[in-house]
């Protein structure tokens, strides 16, 4: 009969009830009964290796049975890590589009303003879309904001571009100015504006540069314009209060312009929530990627369901788990809107639905990247797409 204790197998099935993305407030519903067979046959193994390792060593050599277990259960985390967790989603920890929308949010709580991002802008002079990280909407001015999730020793070179230095690369990275280029992006919005039908009163635009990186150094700190706002400066920002503002927060978003005209605000946010966006995947653990859907993969029964499934056709994809405490096959149930081209005060369509294997895959080619990714739905909570 086998005695060996393995610290590292009894934390296996806590493992399992811990591990973010099996255990939520479901408790069991999303677990498998795959997932139980792996983790006690994983056990199973590594208790007959380690009984065998103690009985073929004698007592005296013990502290070599303590590096076999620490080794045994590196591995067993890392087939935890490949068996539990989509790959193309580790990859999105800590990515720039999840940057954006974790600056967006605090903009909107700090503000009380209406945030667009990832904004796709015609440029007439390039026949080519302009990609704007988000635009910021007060009654008092248009923010064009870059955001840029720079990390380590920043400096401008002499020729204007900014050089970031890192400590585990030899070379320092060479970056146009995030200034010029968030100019540029704010004179052609203002001109796709214009077209649009909104003449916007001279000054009413700006531009501003985020650096939300804590951990990037900025030499000299006070050597960037005032377009910049370091992390030291975003921290500071405090929820402004209705009457009074605090003099930082008026030097870098506001400039004591008087209220802008309600109607022309009012089409501003008709004009910026209509206008072309990258598509946007919104993963488990608030995770976004922004870019373009390209098709569904998996079963060939799966892929026809989701046929319909189209940006001509459909604006907004929720994806919900259908299976009960892991007993039943892992399906997925897939909900969508067709996109409503009538008029204004028309009652909403209804959802439309279909269930489809977790299996089934979004092929996504993130903004960007040099190479398309796969996500399997069970990753996925929704997905917007750009008519």
């Amino acid at each position: 009969m086998l005695t060996v204790n393995c610290m590292w197998c009894n934390c296996c099935y806590f493992f399992i009830f811990t591990s973010e993305g099996l255990c939520t407030k479901d408790g069991f519903c999303n677990l498998k009964k795959s997932l139980f067979s792996a983790v006690f046959g994983l056990s199973a193994l590594c208790r007959v290796f380690l009984f065998l390792c103690s009985h073929s060593r004698p007592k005296k050599k013990k502290q070599r049975t303590m590096w076999v277990e620490i080794i045994v259960g590196f591995v067993i985390y890392k087939l935890f890590r490949r068996f539990f967790y989509d790959d193309d989603v580790l990859d999105m920890e800590g990515s720039d589009s999840s940057v954006l929308f974790s600056v967006a949010d605090r903009l909107k709580k700090l503000y009380g303003a209406n945030v667009y991002v990832g904004l796709r802008i015609p440029d007439a002079d390039t026949a080519s879309r302009q990609s704007i990280d988000m635009v910021l909407l007060t009654k008092q001015e248009l923010v064009v904001v870059s955001v840029k999730n720079f990390s380590g020793i920043l400096t401008i070179g002499g020729d204007g571009s900014w050089l970031c230095e890192k400590s585990d690369k030899r070379k320092a990275e060479r970056h146009p100015d995030p200034v010029e280029e968030a100019r540029k992006q704010a004179s052609i919005l203002e001109s796709y504006l214009e077209q649009r039908g909104v003449a916007l009163p001279e000054g009413y635009i700006c531009c501003k540069v985020i650096l939300p990186n804590p951990k990037l150094c900025t030499i000299p700190a006070d050597g960037f314009p005032s377009e910049v706002i370091t992390h030291d400066q975003w921290i500071q920002l405090k929820p402004e209060a209705k009457s009074t503002l605090s003099s930082w927060v008026k030097s870098a978003f506001r400039s004591g312009k008087k209220d802008m005209l309600e109607s022309v605000n009012q089409n501003l946010d008709f004009v910026l929530s209509s206008a072309p966006i990258w598509d946007r995947l919104e993963l488990k653990g608030n995770k976004y990627v922004l870019g373009e859907f390209q098709e569904f993969k998996g079963k060939e029964e799966d892929v026809e369901a989701l046929r319909h499934i189209r940006r001509s056709k459909v604006g907004r994809v929720v994806i919900q788990k259908t299976s009960m405490f892991g007993l039943a096959p892992s399906r997925l149930q897939v909900l969508y809107r067709l996109r409503d081209y009538r008029s204004e005060g028309a009652s909403e369509l209804e959802w439309k639905e279909e269930t489809v294997r977790s299996s089934t895959e979004i092929i996504f080619q993130p903004e960007n990247g040099s190479k398309v990714r796969k996500f399997k739905l069970s990753s996925v909570s929704s997905m917007l797409l750009s008519a």
